[in-house]
């Protein structure tokens, strides 16, 4: 968890991008990210030549040759402010004609998965004194833990929301948290982000790893697989993917598969390769079906990008596979042919688990659309018995434009790690616990002996609480409608009226006392 002071030095350096002229907010993630990487370029090369001093040999490739010094940070971070400026922005003869800037660009592969997206990257603080002030401030960030440093760049990219601007690429973080949890990414999971914007989902499922199953790393197989090919992403704006693959590097993940393109264009052919999604897909998109995979359309014949996604996520995945995504309200329950063809799959063809409903602030300000996620997995045969539903009804944070947290950041992170301990404190602030707690019942039912399975059954009877099951005949009958409206019943305290005559009565009492007290007055004056 990032400390007061960290926030405070993160703080700092986002009002000196804004008052040196930097406004844009995705403009200051990404002057921060590179920066943050020539100071990490410059951390590797140090250690490589520690190493070499030490053994006297070493067979780690070099970053900067001797004759690069100047293009390192530990040099140009003490020059003065406009020698280091030129150095970003003059080509320097003696060194090639390149910059700074220009020589990370230059890396290739051999500077890890960062570089392969930083070809359109350009410089673009305007001054030399804003260039010196901000590396001066990065040169005290303690990048060298990687805890540390990937929550102080979660907190940075929390920013970009907060300014009101590109907010659409970021989900809320304990939203994601969540559906990790609920997912439980297993020591053999290939998982993918088919619209991974800042890499949010990427980066909790590694968090999630590291803190429910470190002794996996011992295994030198595990590494290897974690490092190279389990975590996938992709991405069609090339400033997202440079902030994701920062993002992925910062957590530790050095070369995970990051590909820039539009997810559901015909050049996108991934089949059956993952066995975990996690997804927040764009809403409100069209596409024409021309530049749509035809494989898509065949499941669903629509221009909607919240269905699309839909049908390229069962394509993606493995049999077995499972998924958890957000989609708008209208897909719950939309009457299109396009609308009904996806939800007609996912209960008859594959596995559909859960549905858990959202209130409509959850992505505020930037949208008051309500929202669900649908957990299912891969069969191609069925399998949907009953469909678990949940009414969330609040997240933890206020519902308006300001989102205000209920709960202290402290007690919250006790929401994932027990959250039995924090039900109470969490009544009518926060239903995550509950979530958490209720889905792991409802899915041990397969393990649960007959009488505790049948207790389980019959406490997901009653359809007037938050958390309920639904049949799936149920579902068949009202056309495959999956919002939470349609199967939620609603008790209504029954009011009880006066008749009209003792009404008439009382009113009549009570205008002759009205009368009494005006002729008491009356009196009174003489």
């Amino acid at each position: 968890m990032i400390t007061g002071d960290l926030k405070s030095q993160i703080d700092k350096i986002w009002n000196d991008f804004w008052t040196g002229g930097i406004s844009n907010p995705l403009t200051v993630i990404e002057q921060f990210t590179y920066l943050i990487f020539l100071k990490q370029l410059d951390d590797k090369q140090t250690l490589i030549e520690k190493r070499a001093n030490m053994l006297g040999v070493t067979t780690d490739k070099p970053i900067y040759s001797p004759e690069q010094k100047e293009l390192r940070w530990s040099t140009f971070k003490d020059k003065d402010p406009e020698v280091m400026f030129e150095l970003f922005t003059r080509p320097q003869r003696h060194l090639n004609d390149v910059t700074v800037f220009d020589f990370m660009k230059t890396l290739g592969k051999d500077g890890g998965a960062f570089t392969e997206y930083i070809k359109g990257a350009t410089f673009m603080i305007p001054t030399a004194k804003l260039l010196d002030r901000v590396v001066q401030q990065i040169d005290k960030l303690p990048l060298d833990n990687r805890d540390t440093k990937g929550d102080l760049y979660e907190y940075m990219l929390g920013k970009i929301a907060e300014a009101g601007t590109n907010g659409q690429f970021r989900t809320p973080r304990h939203i994601i948290r969540m559906m990790v949890e609920m997912t439980q990414p297993k020591k053999d999971d290939t998982i993918c982000d088919p619209s991974c914007g800042t890499a949010g989902f990427l980066v909790a499922a590694s968090q999630f790893i590291h803190e429910k199953h470190e002794d996996w790393f011992i295994e030198e197989q595990f590494r290897e697989h974690y490092n190279k090919n389990m975590f996938n992403g992709i991405e069609i704006d090339p400033s997202m993917m440079r902030i994701s693959a920062m993002n992925l590097q910062l957590h530790g993940m050095e070369n995970p598969t990051l590909i820039g393109n539009s997810a559901l264009s015909e050049s996108n052919g991934i089949s059956s390769q993952y066995s975990l999604i996690l997804a927040n897909p764009p809403f409100k998109g069209a596409l024409d079906y021309d530049e749509v995979e035809s494989s898509l359309l065949n499941v669903t014949k629509t221009k909607k990008t919240e269905l699309l996604f839909l049908a390229l996520i069962l394509r993606m995945l493995k049999l077995g596979g499972r998924a958890a995504v957000i989609v708008p309200d209208g897909v719950l329950f939309g009457s299109s042919g396009a609308h009904q063809n996806i939800r007609k799959e996912l209960v008859e063809n594959q596995q559909l688990q859960a549905v858990i409903s959202m209130p409509s602030g959850v992505f505020k300000p930037y949208a008051g659309v309500s929202t669900a996620i649908l957990f299912f997995t891969k069969t191609n045969s069925g399998g949907t018995d009953k469909v678990w539903f949940y009414d969330m009804q609040a997240d933890g944070f206020s519902l308006d434009d300001k989102r205000n947290p209920q709960i202290s950041e402290e007690v919250f992170e006790q929401c994932f790690a027990d959250p039995k301990s924090v039900l109470k404190e969490f009544k009518g602030k926060c239903d995550i616990p509950n979530i958490l707690l209720d889905w792991k019942k409802f899915t041990s039912n397969v393990t649960l002996s007959e009488s505790s399975r049948a207790q389980s059954r019959d406490e997901g009877q009653d359809r007037t609480q938050k958390s309920f099951l639904i049949p799936k005949a149920d579902i068949v009958a009202n056309d495959y409608d999956l919002s939470i409206n349609r199967y939620k019943e609603i008790i209504y305290d029954e009011v009880v009226y006066e008749k009209p005559q003792t009404l008439i009565a009382d009113i009549k009492a009570i205008d002759k006392k009205r009368l009494e007290a005006m002729a008491d007055l009356e009196k009174m004056l003489g």
